[in-house]
């Protein structure tokens, strides 16, 4: 098998996640070195039998490396990734990708032309509770879903030093807003018909601390995302609504469960029960025959690991998992969210935001 050989840029969390958990269990992709900026990460390089390069333009000068992750700042996305594709490397880029979504358009053209594979590191799509949610909605064993909603919450607030700051796009919209955004357009065979959204800047940054957005698709499905960084009490990771069954997934332990309606031959009764200083029958809870409690079904995964498919679609020209297009779109919605913050306004996003044709 071929090896395909890779220099990371930008050694620092994300950097060395790639190497120590991603690369090193493939044997398709191999690290041969690393640049940054930070001497105490090149010494953790050195140590490991990494190259250790002392710029960009050696990196790019190395004619045994064949392909770049670019794992900097955001800001810097976009000059690195153009100017390694430039120099005929092909090239990985951590999310977001870039500032806005006409950054999107500028770097697909120079993969196109300089004949170079370019991707996305939008790894939440191997996540195992979006994978069971995701089967959920293909599946319909709990009917057709009709409403997602979809939530991050900690208590940390905005963590590391540059993701405080606005130029370097730091904020919460930009950071978890691409994954729980990518899932959604990724699972959702529809387009985006409007989008409502509220920004957080209660802990004092310059730069989004959380967000609550609401979408609609064409299909009729509506969607509530949510990223909060001051939450002490969590609400559900996932909690999905279908014509025949409710499904939760709490949190990334896969701790959950699906209720499904049983089909009875003839309605029952409903009981009132006492709610507070009044009664209901509306939100008394249906009998024990109407409904049947399932444990969550186990995550399925059609498509091969990220690392697996970058290297045949540089090799054997496979499809690649995460396409261009796919990444584009997902920064127009971003664009449409922070406008319909500052607006306080539902967008049209049929109206106003077109799709990639990258």
């Amino acid at each position: 098998m071929i090896e395909l050989k890779l220099a990371i840029v930008g050694y620092g969390g994300m950097g060395g996640y790639h190497e120590r958990e991603l690369i090193a269990e493939n044997e398709r992709v191999t690290v041969k070195g690393v640049y940054d900026i930070d001497e105490k990460r090149i010494e953790e390089a050195k140590a490991k039998g990494l190259v250790a390069y002392e710029s960009f333009e050696e990196v790019l000068k190395d004619d045994e490396v064949d392909a770049v992750l670019i794992a900097t700042p955001n800001d810097s996305h976009k000059e690195l990734v153009i100017k390694a594709l430039n120099n005929k490397k092909h090239v990985i880029c951590e999310k977001p990708v870039s500032l806005c979504s006409e950054d999107v358009l500028e770097m697909d053209e120079a993969a196109k032309a300089n004949q170079r594979v370019f991707m996305v590191h939008q790894n939440r799509r191997w996540d195992s509770d979006f994978l069971i949610i995701r089967d959920l909605y293909k599946n319909k064993q709990i009917g057709d879903l009709f409403q997602i909603e979809s939530r991050v919450h900690g208590a940390n607030g905005i963590p590391g030093d540059w993701r405080h700051i606005e130029k370097h796009g730091g904020g919460m919209l930009l950071d978890w807003g691409v994954h729980i955004l990518d899932q959604l357009l990724f699972m959702i065979d529809s387009p985006v018909k409007s989008v409502m959204s509220d920004l957080s800047y209660v802990l004092g940054d310059e730069v989004d601390d959380g967000f609550i957005t609401y979408i609609t698709f064409e299909n009729g499905i509506r969607a509530v995302l949510e990223v909060g960084t001051s939450n002490f009490v969590k609400l559900p990771r996932w909690y999905v609504k279908g014509l025949k069954g409710t499904g939760v997934i709490y949190d990334w332990d896969l701790s959950g469960k699906i209720v499904v309606q049983n089909d009875l031959d003839k309605k029952t009764e409903l009981i009132p029960i006492k709610a507070g200083e009044g009664f209901t029958k509306t939100m008394a809870p249906p009998s024990e025959e109407s409904t049947t409690t399932l444990d969550l079904p186990s995550p399925s995964c059609e498509y091969e690991s990220f690392y697996t498919n970058f290297s045949r679609v540089v090799r054997e020209g496979a499809t690649p998992i995460i396409k261009n297009e796919e990444v584009y779109n997902v920064m127009k919605l971003i664009e449409a969210i922070f406008e319909s913050s500052r607006s306080g306004e539902v967008i049209n996003y049929m109206k106003k935001y077109d799709c990639c044709s990258c």
